[in-house]
């Protein structure tokens, strides 16, 4: 004797859980919930300099300062965005023009400018950063080093479009 596969309870049974997969939502194909762009942080103004010019290193060096910059939304890499940097230094305080520099991200969105090492300011080692062009709104951050002999110094930018 031949059994059907379908009978009358796995009929319902299938109904009944296609049914709650659909009202779930399960069926809406995956989306990210996207990016979020990146807040201005209290303090990262100080002493911003608008207009620093593009220089390939701060002084003498030995101290790397790198980031990414990234557009909102997707997370897409933002090449040749304009990231100005300053910083009290072993060679400058964060206010002398000497201290400020402007980088611009490569393809992928990656920027690096070496400058002098990083020293504490009002007790903590830490960096300034902006990015100040119109295309983007403009962020500043300060990120403060966890170690004052710390070689390089990191900071990512997440840029909601103007």
């Amino acid at each position: 004797m031949k059994t059907s596969p379908l009978t009358r309870r796995s009929l319902i049974a299938t109904t009944g859980a296609a049914l709650a997969t659909i009202a779930s939502g399960l069926l809406v194909p995956a989306r990210a919930a996207g990016l979020a762009p990146t807040p201005s942080m209290r303090g990262g103004a100080n002493n911003y300099r608008p207009g620093a010019p593009i220089v390939d290193r701060i002084g003498g060096g030995g101290f790397w300062m790198t980031g990414t910059v990234r557009r909102a939304g997707d997370g897409a890499p933002i090449s040749g965005a304009r990231i100005q940097i300053w910083a009290h230094t072993t060679e400058g305080h964060e206010r002398d023009p000497e201290s400020h520099g402007a980088t611009l991200t490569d393809a992928n969105g990656e920027f690096r400018l070496e400058m002098p090492q990083i020293v504490p300011a009002f007790g903590q080692p830490h960096g300034h950063l902006a990015y100040d062009d119109p295309e983007f709104e403009t962020v500043f951050l300060r990120p403060v080093m966890p170690n004052a002999s710390d070689t390089t110094l990191a900071a990512h930018f997440v840029l909601q479009p103007a």
